[in-house]
């Protein structure tokens, strides 16, 4: 509803407000995102640091722009990251070296490619050859499997490991897509400790 502004993660609570006790199978519809791609450490890659500025600057641009020409509101979205490789076990084992990654911000159903074109060609701040890798794309993870992390993101291992190694194989499933993260805190600001990050797994059965 014009007027009205729209949160995603209000949109999609079931989406972004999972529980840290278990394992829980949702349903995640197609979506839009600002996405850019990369490789490599995201603790030493300047290139992630450069494609996360990017991000953020363009999806405030869009949202200021949304507002006033369209008269559309909207909160601008978590970071999100989409990780991937050859071996799923360098996860478990913090191999950085070897990711491979697309970093996002969902975007609003009436946001277009005309309306992000336009804000990456006015933006003079964020670094050029991340705005020039930067695309909005729709993705359907389909079936997958979420739970909250608590705590810093090395500490993922053991959430990780038994969500590959015992609760897939318990309930006959398998990998069906990149491995899936959700930042809903703010990593510069918040002390390791209380970091909160959605691990999501798309699978589909054995």
């Amino acid at each position: 509803m014009t007027g009205e502004k729209y949160d995603v993660k209000r949109a999609y609570r079931e989406l972004y407000s999972p529980s840290a006790r278990d394992f829980a199978v949702v349903e995640v519809p197609p979506m839009r995102y600002l996405a850019i791609d990369g490789h490599g450490d995201p603790n030493a890659a300047q290139d992630y640091a450069d494609a996360v500025t990017a991000l953020f600057s363009v999806a405030y641009a869009v949202k200021f722009r949304s507002k006033r020409e369209l008269g559309r509101d909207f909160v601008v979205a978590p970071l999100e990251g989409m990780w991937r490789a050859d071996d799923p076990e360098v996860f478990i084992t913090r191999d950085k070296s070897a990711w491979s990654w697309t970093m996002l911000i969902s975007q609003p159903d009436w946001i277009n490619e005309e309306h992000v074109g336009r804000a990456i060609a006015a933006d003079t701040k964020a670094p050029r050859p991340a705005l020039d890798r930067m695309r909005l794309e729709r993705i359907y993870e389909g079936s997958a499997v979420q739970i909250l992390h608590l705590g810093p993101y090395d500490a993922e291992t053991a959430t990780l490991e038994r969500l590959h190694h015992e609760w897939m194989p318990a309930h006959g499933l398998t990998f069906n897509g990149d491995h899936h993260e959700i930042y809903l805190s703010d990593a510069r600001r918040t002390p390791p400790e209380k970091l909160r990050t959605i691990l999501r797994q798309p699978v589909r059965p054995v």
